[in-house]
């Protein structure tokens, strides 16, 4: 594999963990807001439960990404900052916010409304602004003045692709947040949050498959290279789909106790389901970064820094795995911390 490629493999992967403990995190943030004043207070103490220790590690990953993006592709930074400035920018400083908001809830109970509808608010805005990036690498959004890239923002807001792609990443992030809250709600023993999650996963999960198919078909002209490539690769985007009705059905399973779905086996098939389709889908925008304007072989780094910036990385990592897996034994299977004993 050259070393291009496994760069941005191990790139596609930091994304794809990011985008799963995104999703989480800022849906935890939505539901705990929805149900914050509503008759369903479990729902909202489930999501508030999980999303208290989860939103520091969310952060973690994405300061691992946007560094792995500058040192692995320091020849596309240049581009890719002009590009992306806006709904980068915009969603850093509402992330900011967001954070700011999560680190005083505990302290400030006199603006605990103000804070419950923050998240809840930033938990859909933050997600969009980071979807609506896709559109900008299809191509036909980006133009060179003077050797100069600019984004075309009229063309960008006024195509249905944007919005579309906006509707699967809520849609999508919804989805996971909701069955994975179901599953953490059962190791709670909470069956009223239980069913309230499991009530939304059936409705979201046939939604976010059909706004994925639909966003296909929204792709602006220039975009016909990737299309071609996804049709190439239909085998790994057909098993994603047969994961996704495998882990659905799993909601309609009825137990002995009597009550309906596995969620666990749901929520391993659901990750499985968007694993395969994002590396499918990352393998299909190969080989360019932001078509046709650079590809991963222009912005990439010299192969020996590579190498010597992949040891350091392993060292990071070989740190910090042990430390997610006592933050997992700690806050999402200790029973103590789950029923707050």
């Amino acid at each position: 594999m050259e070393a291009s490629t496994l760069a941005i493999t191990i790139l596609w992967s930091l994304l794809f963990v990011y985008s799963i403990l995104g999703s989480l995190d800022f849906g935890a943030g939505f539901w705990g807001m929805i149900y914050g004043k509503n008759e369903e207070k479990s729902a909202s103490q489930i999501a508030n439960r999980f999303l208290s220790p989860t939103w520091e590690v969310t952060n973690v990953f994405l300061v691992i990404f946007v560094v792995s993006v500058v040192t692995f592709f320091p020849f596309a930074t240049t581009l890719l900052s002009n590009v992306l400035l806006v709904p980068v920018g915009l969603g850093v400083l509402l992330l900011t916010i967001r954070t700011t908001f999560m680190v005083f809830q505990h302290h400030a109970d006199r603006y605990k409304d103000l804070l419950r509808l923050t998240s809840g608010f930033t938990g859909l805005i933050i997600p969009a602004l980071l979807v609506s990036i896709l559109p900008i690498t299809l191509g036909g959004f980006v133009s060179l003045e003077n050797d100069y890239p600019r984004l075309q923002y009229g063309e960008l807001l006024t195509h249905p692709t944007l919005y579309m792609h906006i509707l699967f990443g809520l849609s999508t992030e919804l989805f996971i947040s909701a069955i994975f809250l179901m599953d953490y709600a059962k190791e709670a023993e909470d069956w009223n949050a239980y069913d309230t999650f499991r009530k939304h996963s059936l409705w979201l999960g046939p939604v976010s498959i059909a706004i994925a198919m639909l966003t296909i078909g929204t792709f602006p002209e220039e975009a016909s290279w990737i299309v071609d490539n996804i049709q190439e690769h239909w085998v790994a985007f057909g098993l994603s789909l047969l994961c996704f009705i495998i882990g659905y059905a799993f909601l309609f399973i009825k137990k002995k106790d009597g009550r309906r779905g596995l969620a666990r086996a749901a929520v391993i098939m659901v990750g499985l389901q968007y694993a395969i389709a994002i590396y499918a889908y990352g393998a299909a925008h190969l080989p360019y970064l932001i078509y046709p304007d650079i590809t991963i072989s222009d912005g990439f780094t010299n192969p020996d820094t590579f190498y010597q910036m992949l040891i350091v990385y392993a060292v990071g990592f070989g740190i910090l795995i042990p430390a997610f897996f006592l933050f997992w034994r700690l806050f999402l299977k200790d029973r103590r911390y789950l029923k707050q004993e």
